[in-house]
């Protein structure tokens, strides 16, 4: 089997707010190309889950819109995150209650995520054999998918070799 090649690995002179600004490009142009409707909300909900790459989650999302001087509320929020998942532009990660930005939304995949326990940082692979497998022997057994997302957690080679007390 080829060896998964990470779709999000973060190098330590990566530029955020460079990640951040591709992000915001990629979501106008793809909403445009596709007529869909990037309002200012879905806009700002897009840009408090790529802050991080870490997961973010709905409530997390709400304090920054409250933060902004917006008064919202919940439902708001779970409706700018739906689209922007109907829109491939986030993910949501079950495990977690969470949501990160697809670094690919260009391009149709199932995700495959390595999520760190320690630090909870999340890398995004996008490896077609393990989507294939998967595809293969569900249709096995008669079942045909519609998508697939698979969580793994474990602990990231960065919290691994981190002296115990910076842990």
């Amino acid at each position: 089997m080829a060896e998964a090649q990470p779709v999000r690995k973060l190098s330590p002179d990566h530029n955020h707010d460079g990640c951040v600004e591709k992000a915001m490009q990629n979501a106008r142009r793809i909403c445009r190309d596709r007529g869909l409707r990037l309002t200012a909300q879905r806009k700002r909900v897009l840009e408090l889950v790529w802050n991080s790459h870490k997961p973010v989650g709905a409530y997390d999302i709400l304090d920054g819109l409250n933060q902004d001087g917006q008064k919202a509320a919940p439902p708001t929020v779970y409706r700018a995150l739906e689209f922007l998942i109907e829109a491939d532009l986030v993910h949501r990660l079950d495990s977690l209650n969470a949501f990160v930005g697809c670094p690919d939304p260009d391009i149709p995949h199932s995700g495959q995520f390595l999520i760190c326990r320690t630090c909870r940082t999340v890398t995004e692979l996008d490896n077609q054999e393990i989507s294939g497998l998967i595809e293969s022997t569900a249709a096995g057994l008669g079942f045909i998918t519609t998508s697939q997302t698979l969580e793994i957690q474990g602990t990231c080679q960065g919290c691994r070799l981190a002296p115990e007390s910076a842990q």
